[in-house]
């Protein structure tokens, strides 16, 4: 019977939280944006490679790549501050990679809002009654 948690996932959760803390208080890169979230760590079966994933809150994509850079860069740093936080005889070379999927589901959902926009219009143009707004519409 396999465990609930692996130490694989037990050292990922870990690292996320303190990546996430380390990210907003220790770093004090003026080049680095401000506001990072470490969305997931994904650590190697051998705990020696961990890949973090984050997104970069409010920043356009030409950037993106100039912040990774950074984050690259100070990697061994960071991944001393980590050594002297979580308890582990192991702790695994980082990388930093963004994670897509926040941008994705924004553009996902102003996608199906251009969609219900136009719909409602060529409703109304063609002398059909607007559709009801559903309840969850009226309470935002």
């Amino acid at each position: 019977m396999a465990k609930e948690f692996s130490r694989v996932d037990r050292l990922s959760q870990q690292m996320q939280q303190e990546m996430a803390v380390i990210l907003q208080r220790e770093i004090k890169d003026p080049r680095l944006h401000s506001m990072i979230t470490v969305s997931a760590v994904d650590v190697s079966k051998d705990l020696s490679h961990a890949k973090i994933f984050v997104t970069f809150l409010g920043l356009e994509q030409a950037k993106v790549k100039l912040n990774l850079d950074i984050l690259n860069d100070a990697s061994g740093f960071i991944r001393s501050l980590i050594a002297k936080r979580i308890q582990s005889r192991i702790v695994p070379t980082i990388r930093f990679y963004f994670d897509e999927s926040l941008d994705r589901g924004i553009n996902m959902a102003n996608l199906v809002e251009q969609v219900r926009k136009e719909d409602e219009r060529k409703r109304v143009a063609s002398g059909q009654e607007p559709e009801p707004k559903a309840k969850h519409d009226e309470e935002e």
